[in-house]
């Protein structure tokens, strides 16, 4: 596979409870290329958050390698490698919509004329170009999961993870925000994995891939 920006290999993750230890993710290997949409579903409590958090590099496998584009997850690349999308919006109450967007850019450096001009061209692609002085409680929740959509997308990442973005809205609505990543991811050439217990959403994806006992297949 050509341009392949995130590739998993051999993970496994286990965790204690009490005395018992639980085998959560056993041998899981997956490979995304560039501008690849991959969705993962799984029954709950399938390891499909925590098989993220290891994409992400925000958790540690007990075994198995993960590297971005051929490199080990860094902290200092997350920012601009890596962008996330959860099924809770986490918008910043007090900042308005393009301010919660530049939130993402302010890791990297205090945003400028650019990085403005970029959050106000995001938020007008997810049909929010009026809504960029609005704060989230102006907004719905379709609205306020696409400002996360936005945020996600403002440093340009090579590789996008969403964790049940839909699992907050209504079916007419998720439907949108599921459209609106993938037709963005298209046109950015953004990998996107997303983890979704729709089979509707899931169809919609290049690949379908199921966790089940630990495994992906």
């Amino acid at each position: 596979m050509s341009d392949v920006v995130l590739s998993a290999r051999g993970l496994a993750k286990s965790y204690l409870s009490g005395d018992r230890r639980i085998e959560v993710l056993r041998d899981v290997t997956l490979d995304v290329a560039a501008g690849e949409s991959v969705s993962i579903r799984g029954e709950s409590g399938s390891g499909k958050s925590t098989l993220l958090n290891l994409i992400s590099g925000l958790d540690a496998p007990d075994s198995g390698t993960i590297l971005w584009a051929g490199a080990p997850p860094a902290g200092e690349r997350r920012a601009r490698y890596l962008g996330m999308v959860f099924q809770s919006f986490y918008l910043i109450p007090e900042l308005d919509a393009e301010q919660n967007v530049l939130m993402a850019s302010r890791i990297i450096r205090s945003p400028g004329a650019a990085e403005r001009a970029r959050a106000r061209d995001l938020l007008a692609r997810v049909g929010l170009a009026d809504r960029a002085r609005h704060l989230p409680m102006q907004l719905s929740g379709g609205e306020r999961q696409r400002v996360a959509v936005a945020r996600a997308l403002v440093n340009s990442p090579r590789l996008l993870l969403a964790d049940e973005p839909t699992g907050n809205l209504d079916e007419h609505t998720g439907d949108a925000v599921i459209d609106l990543l993938l037709d963005l991811c298209r046109a950015t050439g953004t990998a996107l994995v997303l983890v979704t217990h729709n089979a509707a959403h899931a169809q919609k994806t290049n690949r379908s891939l199921f966790l089940h006992t630990g495994a992906l297949r």
